[in-house]
């Protein structure tokens, strides 16, 4: 394994992440792939299969069969021959191959080769590895049990050449499944963050398959992860490989991330990474100090003056603090870290092991009297895309996620509080490119329905690891990029006792109350 990451910061500087990289076993990889094809007899020509391996395995030449491999997948999975690790997929190569010099029409549905499974809703490869996304539709699939939940199952799996190597108290637990023990003698299975998650290595690949539901009694707007079991079962028992090429590993796995401007802002302050209002953490715990900038973003809001806020909790006015620093103040500097508020929604990395999954951000309120083309609406306050990258996002989905995939980093940023229907309309769906700065949505306050929650933009960050993709603290790494934006250095305000918070409105008693098909906050 190669690992990158920088010691620990000076004062007031930030780190970046630590990533490692893991060697692919492709020899294994393509022994698996001729077992496969061995099944069909039919297909064997099709493939120029030898065990002879004369060139580095990090050659293509080496490997015909994957590129021509990759050659009868990439119509189906674009793109599949760029991601650096075997892509495995509940995805008959050989089924495919046998029919097709069968005759077999090429309109035949995809779901005759994915174990019921409906076409891929969304596939991504790159540098970094692969992420896809399939569907298993109510009722699909001989012998699965009757679902309560009245709603297709999206099943996601990703297999990456980079781990985030994050600090996890909750990592590498989980159960060993027996029924899947001769075909993945390392399975766990899971509970974590709102997924059940399976979590295996292949090939000497980490590749975890999850699916959101609740651990919870059934119902029809809302899939129990007992039902999940069987759905992510039966994909697990198909999965092939179905393309991927060797590639060189990189050596230098730092993050690029430039240093902070050297001038300082007039105004802009925060408060320390974990200070969240007082008493506002689950059990009245605090938050936890991360000092990790994840990315190099673009901020998400187009223009400043924008303010990380808890939206959850309002500070009370204290009598030692002037009136621009009021604890919990919406609209005014200094920002607040409130990832580890109180939530039900499961947070590895916060205290108890729950909390609020991101950030609000909520921009400032539109100056008097403005007029033209300046003219501020305070209703159509854009948001853009952090990074180049993919979108991941079914229709009606209240949530938006932007995947980046290079061969330095593996990450994942969510937005929420747009409104689904708009963001429908204007295209924003499973795997649309969009680049850096580019307009996606508007800040708004749907939570289930318009007026949900308040005007303001929920942000947060995943990363890949061993246990699949992880909430981390998107604070330091908005920070970084506001700076970046308004080019000029902030000022951190240490932290201070805080009046005990009042609360805005009712905690939910569970996800449920915010979403039936995603996690969500306040």
């Amino acid at each position: 394994m190669v690992i990158a990451g920088t010691a620990a910061p000076a004062a007031d500087e930030f780190r970046t992440p630590a990533i490692s990289a893991v060697r692919v076993d492709w020899r294994a990889a393509l022994d698996q792939l001729r077992s496969e094809i061995d099944t069909r007899p039919a297909g064997v020509p099709a493939f120029t299969l030898t065990r002879r391996y004369r060139l580095p395995t990090s050659d293509p030449r080496s490997m015909p069969a994957l590129l021509q491999l990759n050659a009868v997948t990439a119509p189906i999975f674009t793109g599949i021959g760029r991601s650096p690790v075997p892509v495995l997929l509940p995805f008959d190569t050989a089924a495919f191959l046998d029919a097709r010099s069968n005759g077999a029409p090429a309109s035949l549905s995809l779901s005759r080769y994915q174990a019921d499974f409906r076409a891929a809703d969304m596939f991504d490869a790159g540098p970094a590895g692969y992420s896809a996304v399939f569907s298993l539709e109510p009722g699909a699939g001989d012998g699965m049990p009757q679902r309560t939940f009245a709603r297709p199952v999206e099943v996601q799996i990703t297999g990456s050449i980079l781990i985030y190597d994050i600090d996890d108290p909750f990592g590498g637990k989980g159960e060993p499944v027996k029924a899947l023990s001769v075909q993945f003698p390392d399975l766990r299975r899971f509970i974590r963050e709102g997924f059940v998650r399976y979590a295996f290595t292949r090939f000497g690949v980490p590749y975890v398959v999850s699916i959101q539901c609740l651990d919870s009694t059934p119902r029809a707007r809302r899939l129990a992860c007992r039902e999940a079991y069987p759905v992510a079962e039966r994909f697990l028992k198909a999965l092939h490989v179905a393309g991927g090429l060797p590639m060189r590993p990189r050596t230098d796995l730092s993050a690029v991330i430039s240093g902070r401007p050297a001038e300082r802002s007039p105004d802009f302050t925060y408060r320390p990474s974990g200070d969240i209002i007082a008493n506002s953490g689950l059990r009245k715990q605090g938050g936890r100090a991360d000092l990790i900038a994840y990315s190099q973003i673009r901020f998400p809001l187009e223009r400043p003056i924008a303010f990380v806020h808890s939206q959850e909790f309002r500070g009370r006015r204290s009598s030692d603090k002037p009136p621009d620093e009021l604890a919990g103040a919406k609209t005014s500097y200094p920002w607040r870290d409130n990832f580890c508020e109180a939530r039900s929604f499961s947070v590895g990395q916060c205290p108890g092991g729950f909390g609020h999954q991101g950030e609000d951000v909520r921009p400032a309120p539109c100056p008097a009297n403005t007029e033209g083309a300046e003219r501020c609406d305070p209703k159509q306050q854009p948001l853009v895309a952090v990074r180049d990258g993919v979108i991941i996002r079914a229709p009606k989905q209240q949530a938006v996620t932007l995947q980046v995939n290079t061969s330095t980093e593996h990450i994942r940023f969510r937005y929420m509080h747009m409104n689904p229907a708009a963001l429908d309309a204007d295209g924003v769906l499973n795997g649309r490119s969009v680049d850096e700065g580019e307009k996606i949505g508007v800040v708004s306050n749907y939570l289930d329905h318009p007026n949900g929650t308040s005007r303001h933009l929920h942000f947060d960050v995943q990363v890949f690891t061993r246990d699949g993709w992880i909430w981390v603290n998107p604070y330091v790494t908005l920070i970084s990029a506001y700076e970046r934006l308004i080019r000029g250095r902030g000022r951190e305000i240490g932290p201070q006792v805080a009046a005990a918070p009042t609360v805005a409105h009712a905690l939910p008693e569970d996800a449920a109350s915010h979403s039936t098909t995603e996690s969500g906050d306040n």
